[in-house]
Formats: C-alpha cells, sequence, structure tokens
C-alpha cells in the first residue's frame, strides 16, 4: 500500500468494517472485460457467501474463471477545502482476494444462507428445501485481506 499511514493491520478492525457493509462488489475477469456486481453477503470470518438465481453472466465467470476480488466500504463524510483537488472522503474500506466455489450440498446451502441473513437481521431462519433447491449459493475462500482509512 503507497500510503502505509493509511493501512488498517487490524483483522479485528477489518472484521468490523465487512460486518458493519451491506454490500460487497465482487469483482470478476470475463476474459479481457472486468465485471463487478454488487451483492448482499454474509461472512464467517474465513469466507464470504452470496446468493444468486442459478444462471446468469456472473455464474458463466465463475466457471471459467474462479478467482476473484471483492470491495466493502464505508463512507464517513466529506473532507471540505478551498482548493478543489483538497476536497476527499473520510472513509474504511476493505478489498481482498480469493476463489469461489459453488456450494451444492443442500446441508451446506442452508448454512451458509443463515449466514447471510445473520449478516443483515441477526437472526436465525429455516429455509424450505425447495427455495434452496432453487438457490445458487457462492463461496468465496479469503485468501488475503487489506484495510485502508482516511
Amino acid at each position: 500500500m503507497r500510503r502505509s499511514e493509511r493501512e488498517i493491520k487490524d483483522r479485528t478492525a477489518i472484521d468490523v468494517i465487512i460486518r458493519q457493509c451491506q454490500v460487497c462488489r465482487l469483482g470478476l475477469s470475463d476474459g479481457a472485460e472486468p465485471y463487478i456486481v454488487p451483492l448482499c453477503f454474509g461472512y464467517d470470518g474465513e469466507a464470504l457467501y452470496f446468493h444468486s438465481a442459478r444462471e446468469g453472466r456472473k455464474l458463466d465467470i465463475l466457471r471459467k474463471n474462479n478467482h476473484v476480488c471483492f470491495e466493502f466500504d464505508i463512507p464517513e463524510g466529506m473532507r471540505e477545502a478551498d482548493q478543489g483537488c483538497s476536497w476527499g472522503i473520510k472513509y474504511r474500506s476493505v478489498i481482498g482476494f480469493g476463489t469461489a466455489e459453488i456450494v451444492d450440498n443442500q446441508e451446506d446451502k442452508k448454512k451458509a444462507l443463515g449466514i447471510i441473513m445473520a449478516q443483515y437481521s441477526g437472526r436465525e431462519y429455516i429455509f424450505p428445501e425447495d427455495v434452496v433447491t432453487k438457490t445458487t449459493v457462492i463461496k468465496v475462500v479469503i485468501a488475503r485481506l487489506t484495510g485502508k482509512q482516511a
């Protein structure tokens, strides 16, 4: 990181940022074309979980290239200045890299869907079998994370 004074090295602080976010931006590579998609997510400290329809561009790309990046950010206000180029935004963010896999096992899918719902509600849910069957679950195993604040 170029501005090392802005780096967040504490994993607990990084986890707090992820848990406070409501959207994860998942970055994929479709050959020479980048593709990024904002998603609801769940986080268990080691992996990210996403739900999806059973087909679509995101899944098509992941089947060809399962290496992904992801981003979370929490904007905390503007930093105004007299000069235009001195303006900035206060924020905390996390960028990470990992590998994606499709979760096929029904019980593992239910567990992942529970992690996603816990991200937003803090509650436990029972998921009907037919809904779980129709839902694709993507697990991203986290390889590395970096945090930054300004």
